[in-house]
């Protein structure tokens, strides 16, 4: 059967007030319908052609989509850069055909070959959404809750640069944060902790549409997950609504308009649908993750009216519906632009400001103010080293924001004077652990509590905003929360700078659990971030010029608690060395090493003193601070091996973390002192002096591999 004997649109006629004309045009249920239909049979079509992926959802969810995209998401399918446009987050990323299908039928350059090539080698469809793929995907999801988390953050970078840039009369950032969540986003504990801080923040452009079908991948949700969604959010202090019909489209507009109306509470509206809606396989998880098989495809097309054959039928009318947001799009950006044309001859040093973030760019000077440390044996601890870096340069970085959770006066990571960034209706006096200056979404201190596994995500979706350069701090051990968002951010290259202090068991009495001895490793296990552990304060300077330089990659800075010498720079190599990750600090004589000892961090300071020891014995000492491997990898060969010499086998790496990993540098005949194993509960120097970290016992290590 013809597709024309299925799905003929009746059209009425329609007077024209203006011009007494009558015309013929669509009836607009039936056109709704169509449309939405083919948004639906795009993706059951992609994920049937890959024999892999997810159908229920946008089965289920395509009527809420579609009452959004068309509707009232504002965005420039020609433009998907366009810095005012709305955002919409799919948390809910598997189900990612649903949004290759949207994106391709309302413009984006995503081509229809691309959604039949859906999951398959090198396409820009992968099975979840990838950031930086296809055009129009603003964060990478798929991991639940990530997405949830990553909007809370999208939608604190627009209340801060709509705080610091609008003017009465004059709103340059003014768009909102869409997302599609699932019952799996909100059960997990990222989605919680990033609700309770979007609650507290009051961020009133946020909405969420909350596909609430029932079903997750094993089970149906009264096995797991009983509680009352509703109520939860209103304690979060969000506002609620429900919608009873998930295919009601006068219902979901109807409260997507009162989501908008609602300025002071973030909004989340639970749609109740119908996973895999239409097919055989409805309200059961067999519609969740498993291609519904050629004959289900073939009966759920034939209960929804649609056409069996051909596949990836896109009809005439639908196409032109959707596309409508081309021109629509152009027109929002275009009169943007004119927008910030008169805005700028109002406010010149303003608007060249926001022109700047907006294209990423960092100032030539912005660290003119950072003045090298001057040589001390005692020296201090590179936490306290980097919050004076910090003090420095934040000020020439408007961009520049961020917070710890709850540990600001451990990481050192307030900035001085610029204010909490806070939603101004909920100031309540001089509280204690404020920051100083302002109260409101100007402030450039967030404030997280202890919520790490939210920060991290949270600091995702600032970055993937663009224009905010955002940090986070915490201890090293609590990285191991932050994982997820961690690796996500090197997936996706965004810029995310992490302060991680309290790096090693020298951290001392707070014993094994706070320890973090094997994570060092295991953020260098990350492909695609850069791990930095500073050998002293002009070392942390260093750290902190790559991390803000470094254009499309998360930068993790690993920073002690203790106080480590600062090194007399004028007897040994510039630390603008650690910009190659690894560099000779002092060579032996002629440059001819009997022995390279190799260190990052806090031990460097010990190979210093070893090497003035060995000398007295005349023994040929190199050291070399390695502060970055990946850094140092993304060197020449020759470089790495004019620091490491092939010929020079005895070698000595000390790290107070695990060795997993140093026997690279180490070599087959060179010696690693590590710890592999957890600390103890004691004083930070007991500890090192019991584990081995002392310059004795390097000494001792290094005559008996000399011995060999």
């Amino acid at each position: 059967m013809k597709f024309v004997d299925l799905c003929v649109i009746p059209f009425h006629k329609k007077k024209n007030a203006m011009t007494n004309n009558t015309s013929l045009v669509p009836d607009p249920t039936a056109l709704d319908e169509l449309c939405i239909n083919t948004l639906r049979f795009l993706s059951v079509d992609a994920v049937q052609k890959a024999d892999s992926g997810h159908p229920g959802l946008p089965l289920g969810a395509a009527p809420m989509a579609y009452v959004l995209w068309t509707r009232f998401l504002r965005h420039d399918p020609s433009d998907p850069h366009w810095f005012n446009r709305d955002r919409f987050v799919l948390s809910a990323g598997h189900g990612s055909a649903l949004l290759y299908s949207l994106l391709h039928v309302t413009g984006y350059d995503l081509p229809l070959e691309e959604l039949k090539r859906f999951r398959q080698w090198g396409s820009k469809t992968p099975g979840h959404p990838e950031r930086g793929l296809a055009p129009g995907v603003e964060v990478t999801t798929g991991p639940l809750g990530q997405g949830f988390a990553n909007g809370v953050g999208i939608a604190m970078a627009e209340a801060y640069l709509a705080a610091r840039y609008n003017r009465p009369g004059d709103a340059v950032i003014d768009h909102y944060t869409y997302a599609l969540v699932s019952d799996g986003d909100l059960m997990e504990g990222v989605a919680a902790e990033a609700a309770s801080l979007a609650g507290h923040l009051r961020l009133g452009k946020l909405i969420y549409l909350y596909d609430d079908n029932r079903i997750t991948l094993a089970s149906a949700t009264p096995v797991t997950f009983t509680e009352d969604h509703a109520k939860r959010f209103e304690s979060y202090g969000w506002h609620t609504q429900k919608v009873e019909d998930g295919n009601d489209l006068d219902a979901i507009d109807a409260a997507i308009r009162a989501a908008q109306a609602e300025k002071d509470r973030p909004s989340i509206i639970l749609v109740r649908t119908h996973i895999g809606f239409g097919s055989p396989k409805q309200d059961t998880t067999g519609a969740h993750g498993s291609p519904l098989g050629p004959e289900d495809v073939k009966l759920t097309k034939e209960k929804l009216g649609w056409p069996v054959e051909p596949d990836f039928l896109i009809p005439a009318e639908a196409l032109d519906h959707f596309r409508a947001a081309v021109d629509v799009g152009k027109k929002l950006s275009s009169k943007w632009e004119e927008q910030m044309i008169i805005y700028a001859q109002k406010y010149p040093e303003l608007a060249k400001e926001l022109r700047s973030l907006i294209h990423d760019n960092i100032p030539a000077d912005w660290d003119k103010d950072i003045t090298p440390f001057a040589a001390d044996s005692k020296g201090m601890a590179t936490r306290a080293a980097s919050g004076k870096v910090m003090q420095a340069f934040f000020k020439h970085l408007p961009g520049f924001i961020g917070g710890s959770a709850d540990l600001n006066t451990s990481t050192n990571t307030e900035l001085k004077d610029a204010g909490n960034f806070e939603s101004p209706t909920m100031q309540q006096g001089d509280l204690q652990g404020a920051a100083g200056g302002v109260w409101g979404y100007d402030g450039r201190n967030i404030q997280y509590g202890v919520r790490e596994h939210a920060m991290g995500a949270v600091s995702n979706g600032l970055a993937a905003h663009g224009g905010i350069i955002p940090f986070c701090a915490t201890f090293l051990t609590f990285s191991d929360y932050m994982r997820p968002s961690i690796r996500l951010a090197a997936l996706s290259e965004l810029k995310v700078i992490y302060v991680f202090t309290h790096d090693s068991i020298a951290m001392g009495e707070d014993g094994p659990t706070h320890q973090p001895v094997e994570l060092l490793a295991a953020l260098r296990a990350i492909p695609h971030l850069v791990v930095i552990r500073p050998a002293d304060a002009n070392e942390t300077i260093a750290a902190w010029q790559i991390a803000i330089l470094e254009p499309d990659k998360p930068v993790a800075l690993i920073l002690t608690r203790q106080a480590v010498p600062t090194l007399d720079r004028s007897k040994y190599a510039a630390a603008s060395g650690l910009r190659y990750g690894g560099y000779i600090l002092a060579d032996a004589p002629d440059a001819k090493p009997d022995l390279i000892l190799i260190a990052t961090g806090s031990e460097v300071s010990l190979i210093v003193a070893a090497q003035e020891k060995l000398q007295s014995f005349n023994i040929a000492v190199r050291t070399v601070s390695m502060p970055s491997w990946e850094l140092f990898e993304a060197q020449s060969p020759a470089y790495r091996d004019q620091v490491l010499p092939p010929g020079v086998t005895n070698r000595i790496v000390v790290e107070a973390g695990i060795s997993q990993g140093w026997h690279r540098y180490a070599g087959d005949k060179g010696d690693i002192i590590s710890i592999d194993h957890f600390g103890a509960s004691a004083p930070g120097p007991v500890l090192l002096r019991e584990f081995g970290f002392t310059v004795e016992n390097i000494c001792d290590r290094a005559l008996a591999l000399l011995k060999k």
